[in-house]
C-alpha cells in the first residue's frame, strides 16, 4: 500500500496543486490548512510524512514541528517555504525536519525529498527490527524430548494467523517461545510489541493497550498510541494475560474478533492487523472456575495451545545450558571464560529448580563471579545451594508433583542415582542388580539426565 502523506499550507492553491500531484503519483493524501489542524489530523490518522508549510496564520509550521517531534520523534518532516532563508532552513534542521524546499516547487526536487524521506524511515525501521532481534536471543537451547516437542510445535504454529497461548511456570522461557513464533512468521518484518499484563497498573492497562485521546483524563495532555496501534502489521505479545482485568478481557476479546478498538475518550473506530501471542504461568482453567477469567477469551487465545516445560523435565539440557550462560558472560564482562567442572554440572542435574532456566542463568552468573579461578569446581558451589542437594534426590516429596509423568521421572531419577552410587558407578552390576539390561540402563540415564561420566565425585 502506497504511504500516506499529509500537507499543510494555508494557500488551497498550493494544496490542491500538490495534492493532485501526490495523487498522480499514487500516494494517499490528506489535507490541513492550519498548524492547529494539522496536529489534530495527525493524531486521528498517523500518516507515514508530513509536507509543512513554515508561514501561517496562528501556530506557524516551526512551532507545529516542535509539536511533532515531541509526540511522534519518528514521523519524517519536510518543511516547504515561500519565504526561506539559510537561518530558516538550518533551524528547521536541527528542530528534526528532514529536508527543507522553497516555494515556488519544483516537482522533482519535491519527490525526490518525499522519496528519501519514505526510505529513510523505513532503513529505519528495518534497523529498529534487527536490533530488536539482535538484543533477544530467539533459539531454545536443549535437545531433549521436551525441547525437540516444543520446537515442532513452534515451527508448526508460526507460519499461521492463528492466536497462540503459551503456558509453563516462571522462567521456562514463555517470552523466548513467543519471539521465535514472531521471527519464524510472515510478520517478521515488523516489530513484536510486548506488554506485561501484571507490572501495568489495572487503571492504566487500557491506556497502554488501546492509547488515549487528548483530554480523556487527567495528565492525558496529547493524544497517545497503545500498543495495538503500534503492533499493527506484527505481532503483540500479552505476557501473564492471567493477571488482566475482567472489563479489559471483554476489550480484548473484541477485537481478537473484529480487529476494531477505539482509544479511551474516543470515538473513532481503529482498524488493525495484529496477531495476538499470550502467556500465562496460570491454570486458566482453575481462573475460570474462580470467574476471574473470562472462559470465551480463554477459548479464543487457546486456537493453538504451547506449554513450554519446565526445566526439571529437561535435566539433561543444563549442560547445554550452562555452556550457552559461560559464553554469554564471557562476551559480556571483561572476566574472560571460565570453565564449569563436570562434577558442578553433576550438581546441578541433582537440583529441582522451581525458578527454571532463569534461576538456572542466575545461579551460573553468581558462580562465574564470585568464584575466583578459571575453573568452577563443587568446592566453589554456595553452602546453601549444596544443603539443599542433601534432601530432593534422597527424601524427595513425589507426590508434590501434578502429573504421573512428573512423580514417575522424580522416583525412576532417585532410585538410579541411588543404586549407581551402591555399585560405585559400575554400569553392568547396577544393571544386573535391579533387573535389566545394561544397554536399556543407558538409555534410561540419557533420557534422565545422568551422565556415567560426570557422576559425583567426593569433594577434596
Amino acid at each position: 500500500m502506497k504511504s500516506k502523506i499529509l500537507i499543510v499550507d494555508d494557500e488551497i492553491s498550493i494544496l490542491q496543486s500538490l495534492r493532485g500531484i501526490l495523487e498522480d503519483e499514487g500516494y494517499r493524501v490528506s489535507v490541513a490548512t492550519s498548524g492547529e489542524e494539522s496536529l489534530e489530523t495527525v493524531r486521528k490518522d498517523f500518516p507515514d510524512l508530513v509536507l509543512l508549510d513554515v508561514w501561517m496564520p496562528g501556530m506557524d509550521g516551526l512551532t507545529v514541528l516542535q509539536e511533532l517531534k515531541h509526540s511522534f520523534p519518528q514521523l519524517p518532516v519536510i518543511i516547504i517555504s515561500g519565504h526561506g532563508n539559510i537561518e530558516t532552513a538550518v533551524k528547521a534542521t536541527r528542530m528534526g525536519a528532514f529536508d527543507f524546499v522553497e516555494k515556488p516547487l519544483s516537482l522533482e526536487r519535491m519527490l525526490v525529498s518525499i522519496q528519501n524521506a519514505l526510505e529513510f524511515e523505513r532503513l529505519a525501521e528495518e534497523n529498529r527490527i534487527w536490533r530488536q532481534k539482535a538484543t533477544g536471543r530467539n533459539h531454545i537451547t536443549g535437545k531433549s524430548p521436551a525441547i525437540e516437542k516444543l520446537r515442532a510445535e513452534i515451527l508448526k504454529a508460526a507460519p499461521t494467523n492463528a492466536t497462540v497461548l503459551i503456558t509453563g511456570e516462571n522462567g521456562t522461557g514463555k517470552e523466548l517461545v513467543a519471539r521465535m513464533i514472531h521471527a519464524r512468521s510472515l510478520r517478521n518484518h515488523r516489530p513484536m510489541t510486548e506488554v506485561n499484563c501484571a507490572a501495568i497498573p489495572e487503571e492504566l492497562i487500557e491506556s497502554e493497550l488501546f492509547g488515549h485521546e487528548r483530554g480523556a483524563f487527567t495528565g492525558a495532555h496529547e493524544r497517545r498510541r497503545g500498543k495495538f496501534d503500534t503492533a499493527n502489521g506484527g505481532t503483540l505479545f500479552l505476557d501473564e494475560i492471567g493477571d488482566m482485568s475482567l472489563r479489559t478481557q471483554a476489550k480484548i476479546l473484541r477485537i481478537i474478533q473484529e480487529q476494531v478498538f477505539e482509544r479511551i475518550g474516543g470515538t473513532r473506530p481503529v482498524k488493525v492487523d495484529v496477531r495476538l501471542v499470550a502467556a500465562t504461568n496460570k491454570d486458566l482453567r482453575k481462573e475460570i472456575e474462580a470467574g476471574r477469567f473470562r472462559q470465551d477469551l480463554y477459548y479464543r487465545l487457546n486456537v493453538i495451545p504451547i506449554h513450554a516445560p519446565p526445566l526439571r523435565e529437561r535435566l539433561e539440557d543444563i549442560s547445554l545450558l550452562v555452556e550457552d550462560f559461560v559464553d554469554e558472560m564471557a562476551n559480556e564482562s571483561a572476566m574472560g571464560r571460565k570453565q564449569i567442572a563436570s562434577e558442578v554440572i553433576t550438581l546441578l542435574q541433582q537440583y529441582s529448580w522451581p525458578g527454571n532456566v532463569r534461576e538456572l542463568r542466575n545461579f551460573i552468573e553468581r558462580l562465574i563471579i564470585m568464584t575466583p579461578g578459571q575453573v568452577i569446581r563443587p568446592k566453589d558451589m554456595p553452602q546453601d545451594f549444596l544443603a539443599q542437594l542433601s534432601k530432593p534426590l534422597r527424601q524427595h516429596d513425589h507426590f508434590q508433583y501434578s502429573t504421573l509423568k512428573e512423580a514417575r521421572c522424580s522416583f525412576e531419577k532417585e532410585y538410579l542415582l541411588r543404586k549407581l552410587e551402591e555399585h560405585a558407578w559400575n554400569i553392568s552390576s547396577t544393571a544386573v542388580q535391579i533387573g535389566i539390561e545394561r544397554s536399556h540402563l543407558y538409555r534410561k540415564m540419557k533420557a534422565l539426565g545422568i551422565r556415567e561420566n560426570n557422576a559425583a565425585r567426593p569433594m577434596r
